[in-house]
Formats: structure tokens, sequence, C-alpha cells
């Protein structure tokens, strides 16, 4: 057994390892082993029987994940094995969010963190709103062009005279909100919100 991207190595339980399990939430899932040294020999535990009833909890209390948590013998020695599957939203430690590179947990700093929020979240950069933008912002003649060419495969769209709606149909508003996407679609100057 070696340690990798899914699979790490305690000897022992500290509350640090919660960082581990953060990190395989956070990305592909993983499974965490007490019990056992860096080099994959098993050590065993001497308190499973308290680790198996305290962990499930201090897992979900501070992570606010359930793992699957079970007791296996290899060679004769009791090993604690934490099962994380990855999770939907994103999960932090004590305020602070973690990932799996190789066989390293790192903590998300800079354009990597809003990058796993945005990804949690099931949406892609574009279809967030832009606060600053307002429909002056739209190139209405562009929009116009749109209609025109899409009114073949788009029908709903080519009987619209009002380019609101149209962005409305085409999913580029939220409420009265542009979508970044709208901006970058029918924008008058695309530049002025994005480099």
């Amino acid at each position: 057994m070696i340690e990798s991207q899914n699979m790490e190595f305690k000897e022992s339980w500290k509350d640090a390892n919660l960082k581990t399990i953060c990190a395989f939430s956070n990305s592909s899932g993983g499974i965490l082993k007490v019990g056992v040294s860096d080099k994959g020999e098993p050590t065993g535990v001497t308190n499973a029987k308290r680790l198996l009833r305290e962990l499930p909890n201090k897992i979900r209390n501070k992570l606010g994940i359930i793992a699957e948590i079970t007791l296996e013998k290899e060679g004769g020695k009791d090993i604690v094995v934490i099962e994380v599957i990855p999770s939907s939203v994103p999960i932090s430690y004590n305020g602070r969010y973690y990932t799996r590179s190789g066989s390293n947990t790192f903590e998300l700093a800079g354009d990597e963190l809003p990058r796993l929020l945005i990804e949690k979240t099931g949406r892609s950069w574009d279809e967030y709103i832009e606060e600053r933008a307002t429909f002056d912002d739209i190139d209405t003649i562009t929009v116009e062009k749109f209609k025109t060419m899409a009114a073949g495969r788009l029908p709903s769209i080519g009987a619209e005279d009002e380019p609101a709606v149209i962005l409305e149909k085409l999913n580029l508003t939220e409420g009265t909100k542009l979508k970044k996407a709208a901006l970058l679609l029918f924008g008058k100057n695309p530049r002025k919100f994005y480099l």
C-alpha cells in the first residue's frame, strides 16, 4: 500500500486529520487509514472501539459530512478505515478549505478557492450575475442580429421584440439582473467588465 491522491495513512488519530478528510471531500474522495505508517505498514491503534464511537460525531460536527468508518484487521492489528465520498458542496475545516494533489493535502488560497466554490455550486463562472451591469450595457443591435440569425432554429426568439425578453428566454438574466454571459455575448463593451 502506498499513499496517493485517494489514500492517506496515519499512525494515530489527531484532530488535524480532519484536514485530510476535508480535502478528500473537496476533491475526488478517498480513504484515511488510522493505524498505518507512512510506508503502508500496519502499526495498529489501541483505542479502536473509542474511535469508532467518537469519529462519526466528530466528523459530522466539524465538517458537516458523514463518512463511512469501519474496523479492519491487518497483520493482526486494528486499523480504523475512514472512507470519504466527494461532496457536492464545498467543505471547510475551521473556516479553511483543503484539497488533495498527489499524496498531499493543501489549503486552498488565491484563485483556487473561488474556483472550488463555483465548481461545487454546479454553475460556471458565466452563469453568475454581474452586479455592475445594467441593460444599458447591452448592444440591442447585436441582439436583433442574433434574433434574425436564430429565427429558424429558435422560433420563440424570432417572435420577440424586446431585447430583455430575448435575453430572458436565452437564460441570460436572473430576475432583472444580467448574467456575465449576457455581457460576453451581447455587451457593448465586455472589456469594461472582463479583461
